[in-house]
């Protein structure tokens, strides 16, 4: 199966994605919250930075549950720059 490219918009949200969950995760240890999301340590960053902008929703799900931040949250800040900015 070959992936289609990710469109501009997509990549715009996964960034925004990446910063809701920087900064959700604070200062709490990058390998910490991979390891209670069940995810490695690298894909937490690579989610965190945009260079993995759509995530699994399953990863999604575990994030949101590790870092205590509603699930819509994550949605309305990976759809709506606007929501985004207004949340921050």
């Amino acid at each position: 199966m070959v992936r289609n490219p990710l469109t501009p918009e997509q990549i715009a949200a996964g960034r925004r994605l990446g910063a809701l969950l920087r900064e959700a995760r604070g200062d709490s240890a990058l390998a910490d919250v991979a390891s209670r999301a069940g995810i490695s340590p690298e894909t937490l960053r690579k989610i965190e930075t945009g260079r993995m902008p759509t995530p699994a929703f399953g990863t999604i799900v575990h994030l949101s549950v590790a870092l205590d931040v509603p699930l819509q949250s994550i949605a309305d800040a990976w759809r709506d720059a606007d929501a985004f900015q207004k949340a921050s």
